[in-house]
């Protein structure tokens, strides 16, 4: 009787459940979307300090510092070979790319606009999943992603009046190119930590942006506040480092297209940290968004 009991309880506590499993990885992509959300306003606040080319390239630099010194205090070994195509688009997509056009962007858009247009993220990577990896998502699952996407369009035809603007070029391109870094992000997050994944993308960049900083801070002109301060901080290690070794984790947990999802609350987080942080002011249309966004998401998780 001692045998068999000692034999069977071990194994009921190593053993996580799925739904367990499912549940971490969904909390951490949820940390990912969290993180992700300050973005917009933490950029806001680093263009008064510097540049764009400088702010991101300095972002870029001092993530990469941050996520070499995880890497070689815990012994990480190079990247295989075969894993170096994927970490370039990653690299290419998130944290050159995306930080690169939207910054462009915020020059003369109001983060609440360009977050609601960045809104339509989570069904680029959804199609972009589907295309690189070969999953087909269910009939319902495409309905909730295009009934969420069309709310977060018409929240910001509202918010604009129904003119799109020249930055809207750069939002637009900066979906193509996140989605695929997202997508390449967590396809290689199976097989390697998620924090090894942006680890590495950023230390790849290293020979471009140390050279490139140099550069703009050359060039453009920088004023020091303790807000423009912060937001490159902020940018650099919440956004770039910790929300996106959270966001890699919770894709390889749960899949790509339903982690994917989440991001629908994003621009409505955003629209929250913009009034607080920056005095934006958006209509009595929010609450109703997040609404349709919820539900949205609710039933992508149950397809």
């Amino acid at each position: 009787m001692r045998t068999q009991s000692s034999a069977t309880t071990p194994t009921s506590i190593a053993v996580p459940a799925p739904r367990d499993h499912r549940a971490l990885g969904t909390a951490q992509a949820a940390l990912g979307v969290t993180a992700f959300s300050l973005t917009f306003p933490s950029t806001a606040w680093g263009l008064e300090s510097f540049g764009p080319w400088s702010l991101v390239a300095v972002r870029s630099v001092l993530a990469a510092l941050v996520a070499g010194g995880c890497l070689l205090v815990a012994g990480v070994r190079l990247p295989e070979r075969r894993h170096l195509p994927g970490l370039a688009v990653v690299a290419a997509g998130v944290v050159l790319g995306f930080p690169m056009l939207t910054t462009l962007a915020l020059r003369t858009s109001t983060t609440a606009h360009a977050a609601v247009v960045v809104g339509l993220l989570p069904l680029t990577t959804a199609v972009f999943s589907a295309l690189r990896t070969g999953t087909r998502p269910a009939r319902r699952f495409w309905l909730a992603a295009v009934a969420g996407a069309a709310a977060v369009l018409a929240f910001t035809i509202g918010q604009s009046g129904g003119a799109l603007t020249a930055a809207d070029g750069y939002l637009f391109a900066a979906l193509l190119v996140c989605a695929a870094g997202y997508t390449e992000g967590g396809r290689l997050a199976r097989v390697m930590p998620g924090w090894q994944v942006i680890g590495w993308a950023l230390a790849l960049c290293l020979p471009l942006t140390v050279p490139a900083a140099a550069l703009a801070l050359s060039y453009e002109p920088v004023h020091l506040t303790a807000r423009g301060v912060a937001g490159v901080v902020w940018v650099a290690v919440g956004s770039t480092f910790l929300g996106l070794l959270a966001w890699y984790r919770g894709m390889a947990a749960i899949g790509i297209p339903r982690a994917s999802q989440l991001q629908l609350a994003q621009p409505l987080l955003t629209l929250v940290w913009s009034a607080l942080l920056l005095g934006e002011h958006f209509t009595a249309a929010a609450p109703v968004t997040a609404v349709a966004v919820l539900v949205c998401i609710a039933v992508t998780q149950r397809s």
